[in-house]
């Protein structure tokens, strides 16, 4: 998401930990919060430069994702944002090694 750059960083952090708070009060799961910090934006929005962008890592149910999305665009500070869907990354299993019989073994 890309937040108002004319907030502190103080006021970034608490409207990001709020926005974190949301996200668990509708059933999510936040796992990493990242704050990128102030950058150039290509073309102007609401008529700033520049935007505080972030990064939220989380796992939620769409229901949960709608939910929060309506949140977001009813806050002022967040110019704009964008929910992605990540495939989750199954563990490989180690191999399972066959046991060889010792009758087989010893022939």
């Amino acid at each position: 998401m890309i937040v108002d750059p004319r907030p502190t960083d103080e006021e970034v952090a608490a409207l990001l930990a709020q926005l974190g708070e949301q996200l668990k009060t509708v059933g999510a799961e936040v796992t990493k919060v990242d704050n990128w910090g102030k950058r150039r934006l290509a073309y102007d929005m609401k008529k700033q430069r520049e935007g505080t962008y972030a990064v939220f890592e989380v796992s939620a149910e769409p229901s949960m994702v709608k939910e929060f999305e309506r949140q977001v665009r009813l806050n002022e500070n967040v110019l704009r944002f964008l929910n992605t869907r990540v495939p989750i990354r199954k563990r490989a299993r180690p191999a399972k090694t066959q046991e060889v019989p010792e009758e087989v073994a010893g022939a």
